[in-house]
């Protein structure tokens, strides 16, 4: 059957544009031939074109300035260099910017339509593979949001209508309601399914790294930059870019953010040229953004620019009706990590204690409570006696107590933070969080 793809031919050469086109056209291609790279453009821009073949050095408007621009209208479209010998260093620059593969001139017809075929070929099996992901795998992981209670069917409907919507989506929630879940949901819905999932927590990577890890670099850029690095807004063209704990992004870097969102593209640390990006934007957090904008520490511009959808997830103790399956599921899932360990079951008892807690860190709380009940348990149904004394009675707990000197509160202060500090694993965004604080202010403590 004939292959009726549409095909761009450019070369500032008019006479090897059509040569190439009419062999195209032999081998039933639809092929387009033209002379000049804007008017490549031109021609991208009105649509219809499902793959270029493209000439990298023209006058005024260049190859690379025409895979530039059909990454940023269609970034799955294959985009095929021709180069002579002596641009290879282009050519190999051209793959690093997303082309799919680059010829030398002269070529062979044959070679070209090998490679046209295979890139093509490629495309079909990923718009495929979405397809099908969104028809199962994508459901699978919204029924990965466990529950029946109102509040979490009306998450999962939200989470079907908005999936494949291109705008950002703020999430918003307590610590442990389980924000990456939802996000994973969300792309796992969506037509990016095929496409990567890039997640980075803001408050993780040090203020001074954020912005390369995210936007990418050019070598020399600063010291140990020995070679350029794409970032993740670039590895995640193309699907979906999940920025964690946004609210404790640097204001600095909060204003580049928004220009990436507003343009779709990123300059690298250290780079002159802009490069289009197609990432999908999911963001989350646990603080309050509208008060951090009253405090100075968070863009009202960019708040506005990424709250289009707000998707508020509930706290476990506004679902506990959601506990025996929750329960149940965790359990599922933590026996197949400890396939050794006798537990098997919640009993009614021990569900009815856990109905009493308040389950200040959610779900997260919960599945560390039952991981360690899986790993140590010795019966086949968990009982009152296997619940850590914290969660069987509360009050159990050891009342916070002051003893010995009297110590001034900066030195207080400092040694509560350290505490704090050890308490969360050395996770500073968590200690900031349980202590009332934002991450800077944890700092000062601490010095």
């Amino acid at each position: 059957m004939a292959n009726r793809a549409r095909v761009l031919v450019v070369d500032d050469n008019l006479e090897m544009a059509r040569t190439l086109s009419d062999g195209l056209g032999d081998h039933g291609y639809q092929a387009i031939a033209v002379s000049s790279g804007a008017e490549a453009i031109a021609r991208l821009e009105a649509g219809g074109v499902d793959a270029v073949v493209t000439d990298l050095r023209m006058p005024n408007v260049d190859g690379l300035a025409v895979l530039e621009s059909s990454r940023r209208l269609e970034p799955g479209r294959p985009v095929i260099i021709m180069t002579a010998f002596s641009a290879i260093d282009s050519a190999v620059e051209s793959i690093r910017r997303g082309a799919n593969h680059y010829l030398t001139k002269p070529f062979k017809q044959d070679e070209l339509l090998i490679f046209l075929e295979r890139a093509l070929g490629e495309v079909r099996l990923r718009r495929e593979a979405a397809a099908l992901k969104r028809e199962l795998g994508g459901r699978l992981v919204a029924r990965a949001i466990v529950g029946d209670s109102p509040p979490i069917r009306a998450l999962r409907e939200l989470v079907a209508r908005v999936a494949d919507a291109p705008a950002p989506i703020l999430i918003q929630g307590e610590t442990g309601t389980g924000k990456g879940l939802v996000a994973r949901a969300l792309h796992g819905e969506s037509g990016r399914a095929a496409g990567p999932f890039v997640s980075v927590n803001c408050a993780a990577i040090p203020e001074g790294l954020l912005e390369s890890e995210l936007f990418g670099y050019v070598r020399g850029a600063f010291t140990g930059a020995a070679h350029d690095r794409a970032g993740l807004f670039a590895e995640a063209s193309g699907g979906t870019l999940f920025l964690d704990e946004i609210g404790e992004m640097p204001v600095a870097l909060q204003a580049k953010l928004l220009h990436v969102i507003e343009a779709q593209s990123v300059r690298p640390v250290g780079g002159t040229r802009e490069v289009a990006v197609d990432a999908r934007i999911v963001a989350a957090t646990n603080r309050n953004l509208a008060g951090a904008v009253k405090d100075g520490k968070f863009r009202e511009d960019l708040l506005y620019r990424l709250d289009v959808v707000e998707i508020s997830l509930p706290a476990l103790r506004d679902r506990r009706e959601d506990l025996p399956q929750l329960a149940a599921h965790l359990i599922g899932e933590l026996r197949g990590r400890y396939p050794t360990s006798p537990v098997e079951r919640l009993g009614a008892e021990a569900l009815v204690v856990l109905g009493r807690h308040a389950w200040p860190g959610n779900v997260r709380e919960l599945s560390h409570v039952l991981e360690r009940i899986v790993l140590l348990g010795r019966n086949a149904e968990i009982g009152v006696d296997d619940l850590p004394p914290a969660v069987r009675d509360p009050a159990a707990a050891d009342p916070l107590e002051f003893r010995g000197e009297i110590l001034p509160i900066r030195e207080l202060q400092r040694r509560y933070a350290a505490w704090a500090l050890t308490q969360t694993g050395g996770h500073r965004a968590r200690a900031a969080e349980k202590l009332g604080i934002d991450v800077k202010t944890l700092r000062s403590w601490l010095e």
